[in-house]
């Protein structure tokens, strides 16, 4: 395992076990759907995230796990331009949007599927077709919320 694996799984260690099996299925489900993406893990103050690009470059991200002590979602990045016919998203801002993973099963549902590879589709930079994903840890807040309910 190398050293930013090792990481990872303290920072997903810090959360209540069954969110600890939520986090690593959601992003086993997302490593296999982009598996040449970089993973590039922020873990912040709020919130424990997990962002996949076609590169290194935060900016290049389409969307990423969002974790917090009592629940897990999927943000995409410019979830505002994406059809979203069942309305599964949320969020009023004026790029994001997201839904609350209740189960990982969620992630195969045809209209997150869609939203998906929308998302791929719309990508800046488009991902390798080939090739091994990376991941590279980008922050670490010194002072971060609880990662367990009360």
């Amino acid at each position: 395992m190398n050293s930013a694996e090792k990481q990872l799984g303290g920072f997903i260690a810090k959360f209540a076990p069954d969110m600890q099996k939520k986090i690593r299925a959601v992003r086993g489900a997302l490593r296999k759907r982009f598996p040449t993406a970089t993973e590039l893990v922020y873990d912040n103050y709020n919130f424990f995230v997990i962002g996949y690009s076609p590169t290194e470059r935060p900016s290049d991200a389409i969307l990423s796990i969002a974790s917090q002590a009592s629940s897990v979602s999927i943000c995409f990045i410019q979830g505002v331009k994406l059809e979203d016919p069942t309305k599964r998203l949320g969020g009023g801002g004026k790029q994001v949007r997201s839904f609350r993973v209740e189960s990982p099963s969620d992630l195969k549902a045809p209209d997150v599927v869609a939203l998906l590879a929308a998302a791929e589709k719309n990508a800046r930079v488009p991902f390798a077709s080939s090739g091994p994903g990376e991941l590279v840890i980008r922050s670490i807040s010194a002072k971060q919320r609880p990662r367990r309910k009360a």
